[in-house]
């Protein structure tokens, strides 16, 4: 573990970090969470089931594009089956689901998702869903994964290579949080990053991205070559 100048920990994991396979079945609380993905984002269009399971099985709810919210929107369930372990001053933050946000026009098909260009975002979705578990571990708000070490991008056609988890905000902020009789299961989007707005966060805290977020309209939504947030102009050549 390493402490960044914002005091944030990093942490690092490789392949002898990694718990043993541990096969998974079912979805203890799929019924609730549907319904509160109906109930905050829309009708669920179809969910992608696994077949074989890791830790905790990890299914896929994907609702469609419709006129007053003209994106997909892909949100996990099976990630709070189990309680990541979290630091004992981490008070209530055991439990928790992602979603991921694609435009409109994203090619989304069994087809197209052999392409791994169109298929990368859900296959992060269902990485840093497992990440937790695989690895004794947990993530939240803030928490930033990148793609590899040094990061590499996700994809030919973007440079965005770290994935940052935070409250949406594309969806009301009753969907941030799903409260059962035995959990509360946080919602986190996931938001792809620039080095350059990781660095910003490694030495500032993950607030100080959150001015550029504005000034840009930076959104849950996934923009393959969006404005990069912490990278500065150049002023008459000298900078």
């Amino acid at each position: 573990m390493e402490k960044p100048e914002s005091a944030a920990p990093i942490y690092r994991y490789t392949a002898s970090n990694r718990n043993d396979f541990e096969l998974a079945t079912g979805g203890d609380h799929i019924d609730d969470i549907s319904d509160h993905i109906e109930k905050h984002i829309g009708e669920i269009h179809m969910v992608f089931h696994e077949l074989i399971s890791d830790q905790v099985h990890i299914d896929v709810h994907w609702v469609k594009p419709r006129e007053e919210r003209p994106f997909h929107t892909f949100v996990t369930s099976g990630m709070s089956d189990k309680a990541m372990n979290t630091p004992e001053d981490v008070i209530d933050c055991d439990y928790a689901e992602i979603s991921i946000c694609l435009p409109a026009s994203w090619k989304i098909s069994e087809e197209d998702f052999k392409d791994e260009n169109n298929y990368w975002p859900i296959r992060w979705l269902k990485q840093i869903a497992r990440f937790p578990h695989e690895y004794n571990t947990w993530v939240g708000y803030g928490h930033t994964i990148p793609n590899g070490n040094p990061a590499e991008p996700f994809a030919p056609n973007t440079q965005l290579n770290t994935m940052v988890l935070l409250p949406t905000i594309v969806f009301n902020e009753d969907f941030h949080s799903l409260k059962l009789a035995n959990k509360t299961i946080d919602f986190y989007s996931l938001i792809p990053l620039y080095s350059e707005e990781v660095n910003v966060k490694i030495k500032k805290g993950v607030e100080a991205l959150f001015d550029g977020f504005d000034k840009h309209a930076v959104t849950d939504i996934l923009e393959l070559n969006r404005p990069n947030t912490a990278k500065r102009k150049k002023l008459f050549g000298l900078f």
